[in-house]
């Protein structure tokens, strides 16, 4: 047996520093019911569970009834995992208890909180609601609303200057099935990794957006049909070689997608949207994994 020595490190107080202020903290859903409220971390222990005697009530299946419990001490807020049926997660980690730094994400069951500390809480929980306006609080891209408006101003910028515009439709193959075998939280990973790997793709004018459900958008200025459908090809090609772990489980995923033009036939961006979902329905019947760029 190995001798070890142990040894202990004694910190000498200084009584003349005035005792370090604690900064407010809170967390904020950005994804799952009730977006946008906030729960003030206000020094004593607040738990988070599916019962409603928790301070948060989380009400889903995936979520046990004591799930998890928030802890203020003199470091910080840690949460700590009450060994759930189905874990913690701190910026897509399980963990069994950790401290928060700002800006973390907190995933319970299907629901996702945002944690924010600092001075100014009031003034951080103000942009966190505006962010959410424009983005999706699941897979961090941009939510339909910022899409529609923002093909709008494409739409007409294209139109004032002769410009081609391209709008890229794709949604996962089979995505029901996906859930069913793996469940939900598979499922949600899928739609994480999937728009964080398009969005690292797309160009900085690109616009990556999610439209609902498994339905994802791109607008793509100054680029006509041609360049699109090849930029189509190489991201169908990257999801289908991408390798989707969750859990130790590989998941297979591939998707399908439509892509559209600004040509003579269309009037609005509704006209670009409808085209674009009709070669995307047409890419499915034909197979699935596959895109489609002429009706």
């Amino acid at each position: 047996m190995r001798d070890e020595t142990i040894v202990t490190i004694i910190h000498k107080v200084d009584d003349t520093q005035p005792p370090r202020k604690k900064k407010d903290a809170c967390l904020v859903v950005i994804y799952g019911a009730e977006l946008g409220r906030k729960y003030n971390i206000d020094g004593r222990e607040l738990t988070i569970g599916r019962s409603t005697s928790n301070d948060i009530c989380v009400s889903q299946d995936s979520v046990s009834r004591t799930h998890a419990t928030l802890v203020v001490d003199d470091h910080g807020v840690k949460v700590r995992d009450n060994d759930s049926t189905n874990g913690t997660y701190v910026n897509d980690i399980r963990v069994h208890e950790q401290y928060l730094a700002d800006g973390d994400l907190v995933k319970i069951g299907r629901s996702i909180f945002k944690f924010l500390t600092g001075d100014n809480i009031e003034s951080s929980y103000h942009e966190e609601i505006y962010r959410l306006s424009t983005v999706d609080g699941l897979t961090q891209i941009y939510n339909k609303r910022y899409f529609m408006e923002n093909l709008e101003r494409e739409l007409s910028r294209a139109r004032r200057y002769d410009r081609p515009l391209a709008l890229l439709m794709f949604d996962l193959d089979q995505f029901k099935k996906c859930n069913d075998t793996f469940g939900h939280r598979a499922g949600d990973f899928v739609l994480r990794r999937i728009a964080e790997l398009v969005r690292d793709r797309a160009r900085k004018v690109d616009v990556v957006a999610r439209y609902g459900g498994e339905e994802f958008a791109i607008i793509l200025p100054e680029i006509d049909l041609e360049g699109a459908t090849q930029f189509a090809e190489k991201v169908r090609e990257m999801i289908e070689h991408e390798t989707f772990f969750f859990e130790g489980r590989k998941i297979p995923v591939t998707i399908s997608i439509g892509v559209s033009d600004l040509d003579p036939r269309i009037a609005n961006a509704d006209d670009l949207i409808n085209c674009a979902d009709a070669r995307l329905y047409h890419a499915k019947q034909r197979g699935r994994n596959r895109v489609v760029s002429t009706s």
